[in-house]
């Protein structure tokens, strides 16, 4: 038998349900992966070692009293982004301003995954607040791209996308504002999908920009995230902008077959700006749908221009809001000195943010305030408008929409940063997805010349994530998953 941590998380759970393994044993195997191979890539702020293992001996009480046998995950091990608020554990959202924060609570997520037997496992690095797209700005240090060490593993859920492409965790979950489950997804080589607003309750997630953020899942395949994401979408009555919809069977969606379903690709996508190699894969997955019954067609798309502005205009007025909070009197950092309220407020929040954090409060800032609100932030809203318009004249015609997650594969560590309008435009084929609340899963589709992974982006209709998954499984039926090669083979004995 092959590894253990080179299962996918169903194959796991269904071995925990025939005692082929104890759930003890399958957290034994993956601290010891993580052990071995997270001070290379450093994908997790926090292991809960202790705390897996006592998980592990209850969830291990209820399969044998068999009480979990509708729980296809019961047992498996999973990593959650360190923005989810997890009680009594470290949530830091990656910055300094909340590093020794504990929740009270439990996020509605964390109460679902563990009333289905997963095991928490660790919170994963990220952007500091989710606020890049390199896992570069966080206050714990960078995380490594497990393709290749000297490449970032994209953002802002970085930390999640390379645990699970390291094989240090079988699923993640992440958080999805402008495409921070879906790039990182792309730029790792894994899965990723970001659910329709409102889909998933936020209650529990500290926010980055309220009307953006979708909380979803990472996996090494389409039926892993699938599996994942029907056990945490519902609705929640903590989380107003929660949806009473009651389909959530996305597992039935795990079907080989695309015959007559009508694919749109953006002319647009394809245009100036994406690499040679990532178009080629994009095209070459278009084949692979039409030869599997699929009509297949390019479109005009043209309000995708407008994306980047509009999203960093409305992201940025939202957080400005949003981190007004943190001022070093209720909860995390206080700077040691000071001199009365306003210089406490002054330099903690001086002291405790980091740049890029700085720089989009300060953006907000400016966009919502007298004189600037109707030139900035009101025209945001309104181009917000036309893109969910020019969302939904597309979906007349078509079931999907395809193409890249992003123009380029994984940049170099460093490179990024130095220059922060490329960082923000390598977003343009998913913040559209966010301003409109579609679903999108991106997936592996091929490889760069520098070996790199390519994602494929495939978006759908408002709760029309069954139609994604089922295109995303029958795409995947048709490739072959490839770990990194950088990863060690032997990471133990055999089970």
């Amino acid at each position: 038998m092959k590894n253990i941590t080179t299962l996918s998380a169903l194959e796991l759970g269904k071995m925990i349900k025939n005692k082929e393994i104890s759930v003890a044993d399958a957290v034994k195997a993956q601290l010891e992966v993580i052990k071995q191979r997270d001070p290379a890539y450093h994908c997790y702020i926090t292991v809960l070692e202790e705390e897996a293992y006592a998980q592990a001996a209850l969830v291990q009480q209820s399969i044998d009293a068999g009480e979990l046998n509708n729980a296809p995950l019961a047992g498996v091990p999973m990593a959650i982004k360190d923005n989810i608020c997890t009680k009594g554990i470290k949530t830091t959202c990656a910055s300094k301003i909340l590093y020794n924060f504990e929740p009270t609570y439990d996020a509605t997520v964390i109460e679902k995954l563990k009333a289905a037997g997963v095991i928490i496992l660790g919170k994963t690095n990220m952007d500091e607040f989710a606020m890049g797209s390199t896992t570069e700005t966080s206050h714990f240090g960078e995380t490594k791209n497990p393709w290749n060490t000297s490449h970032v593993p994209g953002g802002s859920s970085g930390g999640s996308a390379a645990a699970v492409a390291a094989e240090e965790a079988f699923l993640a979950l992440g958080s999805d504002t402008g495409g921070s489950i879906r790039q990182p997804a792309s730029y790792c080589g894994v899965t990723g999908i970001k659910p329709t607003y409102g889909t998933v309750s936020r209650y529990g997630l500290i926010a980055y920009a309220s009307s953006l953020d979708q909380i979803g899942t990472f996996g090494r395949n389409v039926s892993d995230c699938a599996a994942a994401l029907e056990i945490i979408s519902g609705h929640d009555a903590k989380d107003s902008t929660s949806v009473e919809e009651t389909s959530y069977q996305y597992t039935q969606a795990l079907v080989d077959d695309v015959k007559g379903m009508r694919i749109g690709i953006p002319k647009d996508y394809l245009g100036a700006g994406i690499e040679e190699d990532v178009k080629a894969s994009i095209l070459k997955a278009a084949e692979v749908f039409k030869s599997k019954g699929a009509i297949v067609e390019e479109f005009e798309l043209h309000s995708v221009d407008f994306a980047v502005p509009s999203y960093y205009v409305v992201a940025c007025a939202e957080a400005s809001s949003n981190l007004s909070r943190f001022d070093g009197v209720k909860y995390g950092y206080r700077t040691p000195d000071f001199d009365g309220l306003q210089d406490v407020y002054k330099k903690s929040r001086t002291e405790g943010f980091g740049n890029e954090v700085k720089r989009r409060m300060m953006i907000g800032a400016f966009v919502l305030s007298s004189g600037y609100y109707d030139a900035f932030y009101n025209k945001a809203l309104k181009v917000r408008a036309i893109i969910n318009e020019g969302f939904q004249k597309a979906f007349e015609k078509y079931d999907i929409i395809l193409g890249p997650t992003a123009p380029e594969t994984a940049p170099g560590l460093g490179e990024s940063l130095s220059d922060p309008l490329k960082m923000y435009l390598s977003d343009i084929y998913t913040v559209s997805v966010n301003l409109a609340g579609l679903p999108a899963v991106s997936l592996p589709c091929g490889k760069d010349s520098k070996g790199l992974p390519i994602g494929l982006q495939l978006i759908g209709k408002h709760f029309g994530e069954k139609d994604i998954i089922r295109a995303a499984y029958s795409f995947e039926q048709a490739t072959e998953y490839e770990r990194p090669t950088t990863l060690t083979t032997e990471v133990r004995k055999e089970a």
